[in-house]
């Protein structure tokens, strides 16, 4: 079973409550009651957001973190990145594989494809749309044959 990890799944909450406020600065404790999380997973997984340049963070009284760029410009494939590095369906479908049998692989380009095609839906996810209760009919072009399914994403 293919999945993001829970970290990258909490984290994309978090980011949806930002991006329902993406103007205020709200510290890890009121993200993470928003949330619906404990405040130390919330603040562990800030710190690969804000390297990420995903969030950014201010310090003092009124500090906390807020989005680094409008939500429409934060798409799927960068929270995962950020979270679980880049991203990978198997090990040769990373360019510069450690794969022990790459040069004798006859499946290797395919599953560089499938890769792509994953990437390719994520990055057509955005942040904003997170957000939007309704479905969303994307740009991406359907192979023949195969079949839409819409999905309805909740958001906290």
């Amino acid at each position: 079973m293919l999945r993001v990890t829970k970290l990258t799944d909490y984290a994309t909450v978090v980011l949806t409550v930002l991006a329902a406020r993406p103007d205020a600065v709200m510290s890890a404790t009121e993200l993470a009651e928003r949330a619906g999380l404990e405040t130390p997973t919330v603040s562990k997984l800030l710190k690969p957001l804000a390297q990420a340049g995903l969030v950014e963070g201010f310090r003092g009284a009124n500090g906390g973190y807020r989005l680094a760029r409008a939500p429409v410009a934060i798409n799927l494939v960068q929270i995962v990145e950020a979270m679980e590095g880049p991203l990978a369906m198997t090990e040769c479908s990373l360019h510069d594989s450690q794969c022990g049998i790459s040069d004798q692989c006859g499946v290797q380009g395919n599953w560089r494809r499938i890769n792509e095609v994953v990437a390719d839906a994520l990055r057509g996810v955005t942040l904003a749309q997170m957000l939007d209760d309704a479905p969303r009919v994307h740009s991406l072009s359907t192979p023949a044959g195969a079949k839409r399914i819409d999905a309805r994403l909740a958001h906290p």
